[in-house]
């Protein structure tokens, strides 16, 4: 095993369960100076005390696996290689940095949003653009909630813990939940439902409630899956609203991103109403994550179950940590949640050559992808565009495709991986977390040059690759 040292992880998880060092060495049956060493990165973790720990604390297997902090780093990355100033410091040095004072990694990460949001908002007013200015001082109120939930690797245990209660103390069952939710909302919560037919080209809402008059309407062209989630978001207003509050309270944000955190938090005890944690995660372990079959099962769509699979991470009955997002025909991310290290820039767009943008060739169908970051990571990724139905013929359509994917080390649970060769790097497709700040630079497929790095440019040399980084060796400019 190569030698690794986890002295800050340990001090963070020993401050977390509040342990001295002396009642931690007690639980894992290690002497306190043991301890003592490995917290000063004087000893290397070994495996029968890494199997301890996981054991002991019931520790995500990738707790002390140095890929665990890969999000933190690619933020710390781009935060100075934006700085010409400060391109010259390594990775290394990040990691370094990152390992030793976390809290100052991630108060180095806010800081630079809270400054590209202001940047931003200055140069819309000395341009002299006309309406509200859009940038903050923080990120877009979408941008907030899709870091809360990024931040907490898309698992809220209060909620999902609430959800299951419910289904189970109301004698739920999977299958007609749209007509079991429209039964208990009414004589539990004295609020009726009715189905709203729209006009054909001009489509209405999804879901109305009417307070006052405890009427809840919902729109005929949903599916009885869409229906049966709509009914729990608004269960999950009416039930644990409280619950939605004080974790919201938690959070500093500004007014309409805690508005709409609130909306999210909804929005994730309706899915795990509809696929209760235990239940699903039981399932998807036994079809091996096939999400067609999970899909006809539990009667909601390929996004839906792909969502749900993103969230599995209760502690002791954790599935398989993916990576879930939803992109359009351009390459814009409008969601974005995961349960890994995987981690795409949020400048310069996603990689062109990851498999997600190739599903728009193929509807309906899933495609199947080993690919590989430039710090050797594999993962096994698969994607199929959305199945959601448009009003008619004439009305525009909404057209998405859904990534999910997985450490390389889990690929061999799910039913995806047949046949594909998983421990080939030769065959692993080379992508990047977005050209502004990917490292490959023979990279062909390029849209912009690397941040931070100044680019070479010779008038008696047509190079093959877009934007040669100067620093590169003669030898491998092509």
């Amino acid at each position: 095993m190569q030698k690794t040292y986890v002295g800050a992880r340990l001090r963070t998880l020993r401050d977390r369960r509040g342990l001295s060092q002396t009642a931690m060495a007690k639980l894992l049956e290690l002497s306190v100076s043991y301890i003592n060493q490995l917290e000063n990165d004087q000893r290397p973790l070994t495996v029968p005390v890494l199997l301890k720990l996981n054991a002991t604390f019931d520790l995500d297997v990738g707790f002390f696996a140095t890929d665990t902090d890969a999000r933190l780093l690619a933020d710390l990355h781009e935060v100075f290689v934006e700085d010409p100033d400060t391109s010259a410091i390594s990775n290394a040095e990040l990691e370094d940095l990152m390992a030793r004072v976390p809290a100052a990694a991630h108060l180095l990460v806010n800081l630079h949003r809270k400054l590209r949001g202001a940047t931003q908002q200055l140069e819309q007013i000395s341009a002299g653009l006309e309406g509200p200015v859009t940038g903050t001082a923080a990120a877009t109120p979408y941008e907030d909630v899709r870091d809360f939930f990024y931040d907490r690797r898309n698992h809220i245990p209060e909620l999902d813990l609430a959800a299951e209660s419910l289904f189970a103390e109301n004698r739920l069952s999977i299958g007609g939940l749209d007509l079991q939710l429209t039964r208990l909302l009414h004589e539990r919560y004295d609020v009726t439902v009715t189905i709203r037919s729209d006009a054909p080209t001009e489509p209405g809402s999804k879901r109305v409630f009417d307070p006052a008059a405890r009427h809840l309407t919902l729109a005929r062209r949903l599916s009885a899956g869409q229906r049966a989630f709509q009914l729990a978001t608004q269960l999950a207003f009416l039930t644990h609203g409280d619950t939605i509050e004080a974790i919201t309270a938690t959070v500093r944000m500004p007014a309409e991103s805690r508005d709409l955190l609130r909306v999210g938090l909804a929005n994730y005890f309706a899915g795990a109403l509809i696929l209760p944690y235990t239940r699903f995660r039981d399932a998807a372990e036994e079809l091996r994550y096939d999400i067609e079959l999970l899909s006809s099962m539990f009667e909601v769509g390929f996004e839906t179950v792909c969502h749900r699979l993103s969230t599995m991470q209760r502690a002791g009955q954790r599935g398989v940590p993916f990576f879930f997002v939803r992109t359009d025909r351009a390459g814009n991310i409008s969601k974005r949640q995961s349960a890994t290290a995987f981690h795409f820039s949020r400048v310069g767009g996603s990689c062109p050559l990851w498999v997600v943008h190739d599903a728009f060739a193929t509807p309906g169908r899933i495609r199947t992808q080993i690919a590989q970051m430039p710090d050797g990571r594999k993962y096994l990724w698969l994607a199929r565009t959305t199945d959601e139905s448009t009003p008619g013929f004439l009305s525009a359509t909404r057209d998405f495709a859904i990534g999910l994917g997985c450490d390389i080390a889990y690929a061999e649970k799910l039913v995806y991986s047949h046949g594909l060769p998983l421990h080939d790097d030769a065959t692993a497709v080379p992508i990047g977390a977005g050209c502004k700040v990917c490292e490959r630079s023979r990279c062909a497929q390029r849209a912009f040059p690397q941040l931070g790095r100044a680019i070479h440019v010779d008038g008696n040399r047509a190079a093959n690759t877009p934007y040669t980084p100067a620093d590169l060796p003669t030898a491998e400019r092509s």
